[in-house]
């Protein structure tokens, strides 16, 4: 099968590592991927912040930088998101990584391993909006050393909602502390989640807290062979 890398542009300017991680895991399960070097910003950040003229202008050039893609697929779930509601030419064909993974190629042993204490953060926009349900966790589950723990109340949001920490930052950086709290109370060393944007949130705080925890996007755990 193949398959298009939407690596998003937060993860190509900050996260370059998760795409690449993409990549060898999509690769190591037979999957021939590419990489349109064309792909800007879908759009989402624009639409989000009001400005729906630049944002659906950024969506339709999605459409055709992505048109003749298989399958187009993103470890972003809010970007998925995004694609699947304002570009309906390619909607049917974009899928977040675990929905890739456990309903297209119906795998969910992807050969990972990964022998640390990892807690799991489930995204407003992979919960609300893509509802990728225990995907994730199906595959988190099959890595092979994990200790997997679970984050008290973890449904609930992290803070970060892209302008809404900056527009809003008292609340949330409130909401971040909670989140904080029960994560630190599963003794884990590494958070994972579905989206960067969440764990650079997270990890800002947790290194300026100097816990101790890691934040390593799921991509990378699903590629790792430690």
């Amino acid at each position: 099968m193949r398959a298009a890398l939407f690596v998003t542009c937060f993860n190509d300017t900050l996260f370059p590592g998760t795409g690449q991680a993409v990549v060898e895991l999509l690769e190591r399960l037979g999957v021939e991927v590419s990489f349109p070097e064309e792909q800007t910003c879908c759009g989402q950040m624009h639409v989000n912040s009001g400005y729906a003229e630049q944002g659906t202008a950024l969506a339709r050039r999605f459409e055709r930088v992505f048109g003749e893609a298989e399958a187009i697929v993103s470890p972003s779930a809010s970007c998925v998101a995004m694609v699947r509601e304002h570009c309906p030419a390619v909607s049917d064909r974009v899928y977040e990584l675990t929905e890739f993974l456990v309903d297209v190629l119906e795998v969910e042993d992807v050969g990972a391993s990964f022998p640390h204490r990892v807690a799991y953060h489930p995204t407003c926009h992979s919960l609300r909006l893509l509802k990728v349900g225990d995907r994730p966790l199906r595959l988190l589950r099959a890595v092979q050393g994990i200790d997997l723990v679970e984050i008290d109340q973890a449904q609930e949001c992290c803070g970060f909602g892209g302008t809404f920490a900056v527009k809003n930052a008292d609340t949330s950086m409130a909401m971040l502390s909670d989140k904080l709290r029960h994560l630190l109370d599963t003794g884990a060393e590494v958070c994972t989640s579905a989206d960067n944007s969440c764990l650079m949130h997270i990890g800002g705080a947790l290194r300026r807290q100097r816990a101790g925890v890691r934040a390593v996007h799921l991509a990378e755990i699903l590629a790792a062979q430690e």
